[in-house]
């Protein structure tokens, strides 16, 4: 829809427009041919222009004239370069060609015979497609196939820098870059990489590393391709040398970067380690482009994300900390949002690289800032860097608590946040509650735990995840008043919902909410008098689910920690199911199973304390004193040393 200004704008050129818009719908060919060259000398280089013919309702005739094949070819063509002009006007004038099949009927054109308006339809493919409206279009086998038939040795420059560029477009998931790998695209555009032309050349880097994002096939048929009898990485890795231009070294690195991530080059190999880490780092400091910077911070943040060894030599070369400094007082979102995405990386697992980087000057001062920056990029990628840096455990003790990085987290997280942006801020509040964290009482009082249950019922499981698991750090030693509040406001519901969730890893969690909710034994008797039933009801809702050993582990260890308190205790020995099932895990072939099992029998049958003997009896006549003795005959040192400490000898006052 055109609003009101734009329709007013276009209404003001249409009297200037109308002479020749009227000869686009002669049956003269040379009227109409007359009419979109005139189109296209008007539109070219202005928005306005584009915005009034476009107003004039011209799209779908130019699209029947292109698609006609009773129309003059040089017609065609004409037309198939106009609608490649209109395509570099705004996202709304794109959306418009491609929701009218533009796309589609210029991939069909490419089945004709002329040269000519086979390029001018290669041309407006490759304008098209760079804009996010075409993301939805879905392509199959014989398009890729047809489009590399344009692509081979012997065709013009300009239509290998098309297809490479198109390919590139278009390589937006795996079954694309699947697709693209089983009719040999990377083989056929790999030798390109020798055309002693940069347009070719770096469209086809571009292209090849899209194609490798991420995909570990792919990527292993990739580093097996060869251009000019040499493998591939191993030619990548002479277009990062510094006598190439800057975006070639950017393309090469970002190319090799991905490959290394999908597991097709490893991180000691020495294309990595001394080739494209130095090219990266390199391409960072301050002598580059702000543009050129942006793009090698991102590259370097994919390339050191996970492996330590990486992240250790970049933050120890050529003064990196200081250039990403530089970058993040740069004006550009994309230079900023690259630098905190850097730090994030450089410091996932080093607390050296992590303390080097938060007694930067300034730096945290521009990461609590970019937490409240207007732009959601940034937000994401500040939330991210300290996300990465809370994981140091000195540093949430000192600087988090000096610059208070828990207010702005806790405002970016009630103003409505993205999925993408709640995740990773959740992520961060999880090391942010951990119990030695300063930051904690502060965010209580101000609805954490409200927040945080909030979470716990995100449709997403990486919401549901960090949620339980804030809430877990939260509740570890934490007071009685905050473990009933915790359980009071998730609610009933809410806790077997979480006991049942279909991601492991929430369970786990949940469990080990729990697990930290009933001990340590001076909360215990306290807690289950409060909640015990819903607390028993969820243990056994796990113990008779379809669950692994692992995780039937966490259900029985919470058992182990209510047999240990002195009232609470009684909420298991009144309840002959949980009783049975305890005894029946102490033969359970799974060892973890065994030992918790005994490691609760201890607890219960402990000698001392009031109604030991009655218990010990109970647990006599239900067999436990014979399955002990058999277990004295275990392998398993932990099993055998905690049922030494069941024995009768030690717990039980039973001759033996």
């Amino acid at each position: 829809m055109l609003s009101d200004m734009q329709s007013f704008t276009a209404f003001m050129n249409v009297e200037s427009t109308r002479s020749y818009i009227d000869d686009l719908y002669s049956q003269d060919p040379s009227k109409c041919l007359s009419s979109i060259i005139c189109i296209k000398n008007s539109v070219i280089g202005s928005n306005r222009q584009k915005e009034s013919v476009i107003a004039q309702g011209i799209v779908p005739r130019l699209i029947y004239l292109l698609r006609d094949q009773k129309t003059k070819v040089t017609v065609r063509i004409e037309t198939a370069v106009t609608l490649g002009s209109l395509a570099k006007g705004t996202d709304d004038h794109v959306e418009l060609l491609v929701n009218s099949g533009t796309i589609q009927i210029l991939l069909d054109l490419l089945e004709e015979d002329d040269p000519r308006l086979i390029d001018a339809c290669l041309c407006c493919l490759r304008t098209l497609l760079h804009h996010s409206s075409a993301a939805d279009v879905r392509y199959n086998i014989k398009h890729f196939q047809k489009l590399l038939t344009f692509a081979g040795p012997s065709e013009s420059l300009q239509r290998q820098s098309c297809v490479a560029s198109i390919l590139n477009s278009v390589c937006r998931s795996p079954a694309e870059q699947n697709l693209l790998c089983s009719v040999g695209a990377h083989s056929i555009l790999a030798p390109l990489l020798a055309t002693q032309n940069h347009s070719v050349r770096i469209s086809v880097v571009e292209c090849l590393a899209t194609m490798s994002f991420n995909n570990t096939g792919v990527a292993g048929e990739i580093i097996n391709t060869f251009c000019k009898d040499t493998k591939l990485p191993n030619y990548l890795e002479t277009l990062t040398s510094r006598d190439q231009p800057v975006d070639m070294q950017l393309g090469a690195a970002k190319c090799l970067t991905n490959l290394h991530r999908a597991g097709a080059i490893p991180a000691y190999d020495p294309i990595v380690t001394y080739r494209t880490l130095p090219c990266l780092v390199r391409l960072c400091q301050v002598e580059h482009s702000e543009v050129h910077r942006a793009a090698a911070a991102n590259t370097l943040a994919n390339l050191t994300e996970v492996d330590s060894n990486l992240q250790q030599i970049a933050a120890i070369s050529n003064q990196l900390v200081s250039a990403l400094v530089n970058l993040l007082n740069c004006p550009s979102v994309a230079a900023r949002g690259a630098a905190f995405r850097a730090f994030a990386s450089l410091g996932a697992n080093d607390e050296d690289i992590r303390k080097r980087i938060i007694d930067t000057k300034c730096l945290m001062d521009r990461v609590v800032s970019g937490l409240g920056d207007e732009n959601k990029e940034i937000r994401l990628a500040a939330v991210r860097c300290l996300h990465s840096l809370s994981r140091s455990v000195q540093q949430l003790r000192t600087t988090f608590q000096d610059h208070s990085v828990w207010h702005p987290l806790m405002a970016l997280l009630t103003d409505n946040p993205s999925t993408e942006l709640l995740t990773a801020a959740s992520s961060a509040l999880c090391n942010l509650l951990l119990e030695f964290s300063p930051a904690k009482e502060p965010m209580i009082q101000q609805g954490v735990v409200q927040l945080l249950a909030t979470i716990t019922s995100q449709p997403d499981p990486s919401l549901r995840l960090n949620g339980v698991w804030a809430l877990m750090n939260l509740a570890f030693q934490a007071e009685q008043r905050l473990k009933s509040q915790i359980l009071t406001t998730l609610g009933t519901d809410q806790i077997f919902r979480l006991l049942a969730d279909p991601d492991t890893k929430v369970l786990m969690k949940t469990l080990g909410l729990l697990r930290n909710l009933v001990s340590p034994r001076t909360h215990t008797d306290t807690m289950m008098a409060l909640h015990g039933p819903q607390v028993m009801q969820g243990v056994v809702l796990v113990l008779e689910g379809p669950h692994s050993p692992e995780v039937k582990e966490q259900a029985l260890c919470i058992l182990g920690n209510i047999a240990d308190g002195e009232r609470a205790r009684d909420h298991i020995m009144s309840n002959e199911d949980v009783l049975k099932k305890l005894i029946d895990y102490m033969t359970h072939p799974a060892p973890c199973l065994q030992e918790s099992a005994v490691f609760c029998i201890n607890n219960l049958a402990r000698r001392g304390e009031p109604g030991a003997v009655e218990r010990q009896t109970r647990l006599k006549d239900l067999g436990v004193v014979n399955i002990l003795h058999q277990l004295l005959s275990t392998t398993d040192t932990i099993l055998f040393n905690r049922t030494c400490q069941g024995h009768p000898v030690y717990h039980f006052q039973y001759d033996l």
